[in-house]
């Protein structure tokens, strides 16, 4: 599978894995209960509430998917790279991602030193942007 991000679609065809994996070895699974499973796993209640949370968001973001390139600014600085990594979150309006720059990013505002970052750690909106401790943008990405 090319992505750990929960889709309708990812999650039927765990489901269908399941039932196969488990028909192997004569244990009867039906969809439904493998569905609820899959939710349990991912720490919903049930496939239902994991399912309705899954159509609103599918429907209003294009979340950046695994490996995908992308661009945007970091601290007011322009950036390419690409995604190493996702987690959904049980919030249904934000993701965690890994960022991997192409170019390192000088983080700091002083010139007399300077750290440099490649690689960053954020939750992005569904506007795919986070936001610091100061209510400002400080990462806002678009799909390359």
């Amino acid at each position: 599978m090319r992505s750990t991000t929960l889709t309708l679609d990812n999650l039927k065809l765990q489901a269908r894995r399941m039932r196969d994996h488990f028909a192997e070895k004569n244990i009867d699974l039906s969809h439904s209960a493998a569905l609820e499973v899959l939710a349990k796993q991912h720490g919903f209640k049930d496939w239902n509430i994991l399912s309705a949370i899954l159509k609103i968001s599918s429907k209003s973001v294009n979340w950046p998917e695994l490996e995908d390139r992308i661009k945007g600014t970091y601290l007011g600085h322009a950036f390419t790279g690409k995604i190493l990594k996702l987690q959904t979150t049980h919030a249904e309006n934000n993701r965690r991602y890994t960022i991997r720059f192409d170019k390192p990013i000088d983080v700091v505002t002083s010139r007399h030193f300077s750290n440099y970052r490649q690689r960053i750690n954020c939750f992005l909106d569904q506007s795919l942007q986070s936001v610091n401790h100061k209510g400002q943008p400080d990462n806002i990405v678009q799909i390359t």
